[in-house]
């Protein structure tokens, strides 16, 4: 019989540069020393540590916010260890956090929560900690910690979209349409978010286009009716589109193959195969083929 947990997900960003730079040794050593603190940070805070995954940690919680406690702390913790290191060796990290049922065999553990974790964990950017807010239970012992609404996002695999948290652990961030989720009911703060606006600005060989939140939904595509048009013949003829939901702007694959999504400051790319993510800060889209062609049509954007 499954158990109600919460599933805490990290990696590592960075950490292929820092093996190039290093070496095998010493970047091991390296890696394995953040892991080994990760894990027993997590245990003070009175979590079962199930496994490492290279440079990541996967980890079970009894509840939410014994979990997010553990995370934000984690982030403290270490945004001061990485303020002492060379930039070439900071290694950022990013978490998912889920609660729902798990299997538990031999150890290991399966189920929903799992898999919605790990995916936020893909999603997320660097310094980040993104959770589901399904049971999620926000004590007030989080001191200084917020949650902004990024609203439903689909996760592969799954029939029902997650509604999505980020936590805004950084003691010095303010911001007034940042809330504990018990203040303000999650529609009222997406509604601020709409009335607040946004926009993205997209960047093709000498193409520039900025999109305000009103503008949107838009369309990237290769007919020339299309909103922002990259000519390529890998590029499909309606292949991605972006919408603004919840306060965020999303990009939504809808081509034959596939787009690839690369966040500035990032270790490793979200491919998208009829699936969305949200864009946040400064990246590149890459659609057609992933970031490995250096061919690729590559779309750069930039969310403000």
């Amino acid at each position: 019989m499954g158990v109600q947990t919460t599933v805490v997900f990290t990696d590592l960003i960075g950490s292929t540069a820092v093996f190039e730079l290093l070496g095998n040794a010493k970047a091991t050593q390296a890696v394995t020393q953040l892991t080994r603190w990760i894990s027993e940070l997590f245990a003070s805070h009175g979590g079962r540590v199930v496994k490492t995954l290279g440079d990541g940690v996967l980890a079970v919680f009894p509840t939410a916010s014994s979990a997010v406690d553990a995370v934000v702390d984690m982030q403290r913790t270490h945004q001061k260890r990485l303020a002492q290191q060379s930039p070439a060796l900071r290694m950022p990290i990013r978490v998912g956090v889920s609660t729902g049922e798990v299997e538990t065999v031999d150890g290991d553990c399966y189920g929903d929560a799992v898999n919605v974790a790990s995916r936020l964990n893909d999603l997320c950017g660097a310094n980040e900690i993104w959770v589901n807010s399904a049971e999620l239970d926000y004590s007030d012992r989080l001191d200084g910690v917020r949650f902004r609404l990024l609203g439903p996002i689909n996760v592969r695999g799954r029939a029902e979209p997650c509604t999505v948290y980020r936590v805004e652990w950084q003691e010095e961030d303010s911001s007034e349409f940042l809330t504990r989720q018990a203040d303000v009911d999650p529609v009222e703060l997406a509604a601020m978010g709409d009335a607040l606006g946004g926009q993205i600005e997209l960047a093709h060989l000498d193409q520039l286009k900025t999109l305000k939140s009103f503008e949107l939904p838009a369309h990237i595509g290769r007919i020339r009716h299309s909103d922002f048009v990259v000519n390529d013949p890998r590029v499909s003829r309606t292949h991605a589109r972006i919408e603004w939901r919840n306060g965020s702007i999303m990009l939504v694959d809808v081509s034959s193959y596939g787009s690839w999504v690369r966040f500035e400051g990032a270790g490793t790319d979200v491919p998208l195969r009829r699936d969305e993510c949200v864009l946040h800060g400064r990246g590149e889209i890459a659609l057609g083929a992933s970031f490995a062609d250096a061919t690729v049509p590559i779309v750069k954007f930039s969310i403000s």
